[in-house]
């Protein structure tokens, strides 16, 4: 078994960084769809504004297509609001290839297609 990509967010936007939250990554739910990931699910988070990279798990957010994904909890001291960002999800696999499920989105993370 190896842990290969399973999907991705490609050049999403920090929305809200709340220190006080208790942890993890807020998604908007329509995003979490089109990449099949899941509440709970441990991702990836690498800013590429700052080179930071964290490891936590995922919230839905509460409404469609509002664009939220929200940095909560220590991990808002690495990557503030407005940083644009990548989120990579991972599974276990014996399958050599893989279609992971990656998205681009614009500067208000909306869909605009598949990589």
């Amino acid at each position: 078994m190896r842990e290969v990509l399973q999907s991705k967010i490609h050049k999403a936007t920090i929305t809200e960084a709340n220190v006080s939250y208790v942890g993890s990554i807020t998604i908007d739910p329509v995003l979490l769809e089109k990449t099949d990931l899941w509440p709970g699910q441990k991702v990836l988070v690498v800013s590429n504004t700052s080179g930071a990279r964290l490891e936590t798990y995922i919230i839905k957010g509460e409404t469609p297509l509002n664009g939220e994904i929200c940095i909560n909890g220590a991990a808002a001291h690495l990557i503030q609001e407005g940083e644009e960002v990548i989120i990579i999800g991972f599974e276990y696999s014996d399958k050599p290839v893989l279609e992971p499920k990656c998205i681009l989105v614009d500067d208000k993370n909306r869909f605009v297609r598949y990589l």
